[in-house]
């Protein structure tokens, strides 16, 4: 067994120090800000070589979309004003992190369209535009002529859709790296390794212990468990992390031709017979183009069927997706709660923390969630505001 002054970890894992374990957004987003906050931080991230697919971070595979008004919910009314108080944290926390990292995260602040195919699907957002409003956040209802006037690559059969102006987006794989360096700067360090244990009391009068598949034990004061879906593959000192399910995102990337223009300008989000599919514009001609949403566990296999789903639907709204070069096809797990609420701070195991839960949201709530997750890590306690989000809090299903 190794522990913590192996010279490979450094001789900052001491036992007053922070272990995140996860190298996602959300396990980032926090290793970078504690680290800001002066604590002694080290991330652990699963080694993307040897770790199986369905054990990897979804951030990679995410779209990016900061869309709390046109990811609403009826029954999630306040996960929404989270996603919106998240949202309006943007501006700033893309400042800082493309300060700390000197790396853009390529943030599109172009607004999002939600444009329905039929009446009924018509129905359903003229629902959601009254939620919106009762809800205070800005939106504006257009007929479908007015969503061609801004999109003019949607097809004639579209028949209105609702404006979100704060709806923007973010490229993922740009923002994990960003938040990497801004984290080394900040003093955290990296572990590669698959955790396989946490244990309690952990070794050398370590109030915890974080156990490595290959025998490394590094101590901690305080633990944050951000691993999404494979956090449940981690052993606890107590069962206190609620059954986490994995749902099943396919998707694809592709690009203009050389030459062309772009086929949409913003974030384009559609109902298709019920269906959702969205279109995410990248500056240097990149648009993702998804994504199924299937309960079907750990099963990551990209399947004709699902990728044929999302481009039947996005044909429906763009017929011009059809002209797009594919450059990639993906497929991730989010990771949902019982509730589809995120599960964030301190458990009742002392010094075990969670950051989980956070389902199709992870990129958008990535900075409310770090502000969160300090103040838990510095008093133990959560802003009022993320009280109904208490990682300790009832739920059905078990675990907390």
């Amino acid at each position: 067994m190794r522990d913590f002054e192996d010279p490979r970890y450094g001789s900052g894992c001491g036992t007053d120090g922070v272990v995140v374990i996860g190298g996602g957004v959300i396990g980032r987003v926090i290793a970078w800000r504690a680290a800001r906050h002066g604590l002694d931080v080290t991330l652990v991230e699963p080694d993307p070589v040897t770790e199986p697919a369905d054990s990897r971070s979804s951030s990679t595979v995410a779209a990016g979309m900061l869309t709390p008004a046109t990811e609403a919910v009826f029954g999630e009314e306040e996960l929404m004003g989270l996603g919106v108080r998240s949202a309006r944290m943007y501006d700033s926390f893309v400042a800082e992190v493309e300060a700390d990292s000197d790396m853009s995260v390529a943030h599109h602040r172009t607004g999002t369209l939600l444009v329905a195919f039929d009446r009924d699907d018509l129905a359903v957002l003229d629902e959601l535009h009254d939620l919106q409003r009762r809800l205070g956040i800005a939106t504006e209802r257009l007929n479908g002529r007015e969503c061609r006037r801004l999109e003019p690559h949607l097809a004639p059969s579209v028949r209105g859709g609702v404006l979100a102006p704060e709806d923007h987006s973010v490229d993922p794989r740009r923002l994990l790296p960003a938040l990497a360096r801004a984290a080394e700067r900040a003093g955290a360090r990296e572990v590669a390794g698959s955790v396989t244990e946490v244990t309690d009391p952990g070794p050398d009068g370590a109030r915890l212990g974080v156990h490595l598949a290959d025998g490394t034990v590094l101590p901690a004061h305080q633990v944050v468990l951000a691993a999404g879906c494979p956090s449940a593959r981690i052993t606890l000192p107590a069962p206190v992390l609620p059954p986490i399910r994995p749902v099943k995102g396919q998707l694809l990337r592709a690009r203009v031709r050389r030459g062309e223009p772009p086929l949409v300008e913003r974030t384009v989000r559609g109902l298709v017979r019920g269906f959702p599919v969205y279109l995410v514009p990248r500056a240097d001609g990149e648009i993702i183009v998804g994504a199924t949403q299937e309960e079907l566990g750990y099963d990551t296999a990209l399947t004709a069927g699902g990728l044929w789903q999302v481009l039947r639907d996005a044909r429906e709204l763009v017929p011009g997706v059809t002209e797009l070069e594919i450059t990639e096809t993906c497929v991730g797990l989010r990771p949902g709660s019982p509730d589809n609420r995120p599960l964030l701070g301190p458990t009742r195991v002392p010094g075990l923390h969670l950051a989980v839960g956070h389902f199709r949201h992870g990129v958008l709530l990535a900075p409310v969630t770090g502000e969160v997750m300090v103040q838990a890590l510095a008093t133990g306690t959560l802003p009022e505001y993320a009280h109904g989000f208490a990682a300790d809090r009832p739920l059905s299903g078990g675990g907390a």
